[in-house]
C-alpha cells in the first residue's frame, strides 16, 4: 500500500493553482458579458440607423435656420387682447423692419382693422388656428377644419391665405406636423422665447435672457399682449441692429431649394 504524504509546500502549490483556475473563469465570464454588451449596443445603433433610414424619426417644425448672413426673424403671436398692437406696429415702422404675426381666428374676427393694418404695413401673417386648441388632441379632420376656418376668415378680411403655421402652445407631435404640412404649410416654432406673457418678468430680465442668445437664423417669439413689450421691444430691435442683425419675415428667413431639418429643428441646405 502506497502512502502519500501531503507536505505544506504541496498545499501552497495546490491553493495557487485553484486561485489561478478561479481567476481564469472570472475573466472569461467578464469578457463574455462585455462582448454581449457591445453587441447589444451595436444592435441598438444599427436599429436606430435603420429607423432613421426608414423615415421613422420624429417630425419637427423649424426652430431656426442655418444661415451665413445675420438675418433673424421676430415673430409675434396674437391671440388675446389688442391694446399694444398699435404700439408694436409703430415701433416696427420706426426701425423700418418687418415681422411675422401668427394670428388666431377669433382674434381676426374681433380685430379685423388691426389685421388689415398689419397686412398693409407689409408684415407677414401666419395661421395660429381658428380657436387655439391643443392640436395633438384633435383628429386629422378636426385639425384641417381649424386651418380652413382660419383661412376663410383671412380671405374675408384681407383676400389672401397664409402659407406658414405655428401650433398653439407650441405643442405638436408627428401627426400634427404631417397633417399641417400636407395642407401646404411650413410649420414654425422658435428658438428664442421672450416669455413675455409672464407678468413677473421685467423688461431687463427679458432682454438679459434674449440678447445674448441672438445668432444668425434665430426665430424670436413675442406676444402682441406681452406685459413688458412696450419696454423691451425697442431695446431688443435697436440692440440687434447695432450688432449687425437684419430683421426679415419668417418666409424670407427660410432657405430655398432642397432643405432638411436636423434633430435640433434647424433648417439646413440638403447635402
Amino acid at each position: 500500500m502506497r502512502i502519500f504524504v501531503i507536505t505544506k509546500r504541496m498545499l501552497i502549490i495546490g491553493a495557487i493553482a485553484a486561485i489561478a483556475v478561479i481567476a481564469a473563469i472570472v475573466i472569461a465570464i467578464a469578457v463574455s458579458d462585455s462582448s454581449a454588451t457591445a453587441a447589444a449596443g451595436a444592435a441598438k445603433v444599427e436599429e436606430y440607423e435603420l429607423e432613421v433610414l426608414a423615415g421613422t424619426k420624429r417630425e419637427l417644425p423649424v426652430y431656426s435656420v442655418a444661415r451665413e448672413d445675420k438675418k433673424i426673424a421676430l415673430t409675434i403671436d396674437a391671440a388675446w387682447e389688442d391694446d399694444k398692437t398699435e404700439f408694436i406696429l409703430e415701433t416696427l415702422k420706426k426701425y423700418d423692419i418687418k415681422a411675422t404675426f401668427f394670428l388666431c381666428g377669433f382674434w381676426v374676427e374681433k380685430y379685423p382693422d388691426q389685421v388689415k393694418a398689419i397686412h398693409e404695413a407689409g408684415h407677414e401673417l401666419g395661421n395660429h388656428t381658428a380657436t387655439h386648441p391643443h392640436m395633438s388632441k384633435l383628429s386629422e379632420k378636426e385639425m384641417i377644419k381649424e386651418l380652413e376656418d382660419f383661412e376663410k376668415l383671412m380671405e374675408k378680411t384681407i383676400g389672401e391665405r397664409t402659407k406658414i403655421f405655428r401650433a398653439p402652445y407650441g405643442e405638436y407631435d408627428d401627426r400634427v406636423i404631417t397633417t399641417v404640412r400636407k395642407q401646404g404649410y411650413e410649420v414654425l416654432q422658435w428658438d428664442i422665447d421672450t416669455v413675455d406673457w409672464k407678468e413677473e418678468r421685467s423688461a431687463k430680465t427679458i432682454l438679459d435672457s434674449v440678447l445674448p442668445k441672438l445668432h444668425p437664423g434665430c426665430i424670436i417669439l413675442s406676444h402682441n399682449n406681452g406685459y413688458k413689450i412696450k419696454e423691451y421691444l425697442p431695446v431688443l430691435i435697436e440692440t440687434a441692429i447695432k450688432e449687425g442683425y437684419e430683421f426679415v419675415t419668417v418666409s424670407e428667413l427660410l432657405l430655398e431649394g432642397e432643405t432638411l431639418i436636423d434633430v435640433n429643428g434647424v433648417q439646413k441646405k440638403a447635402g
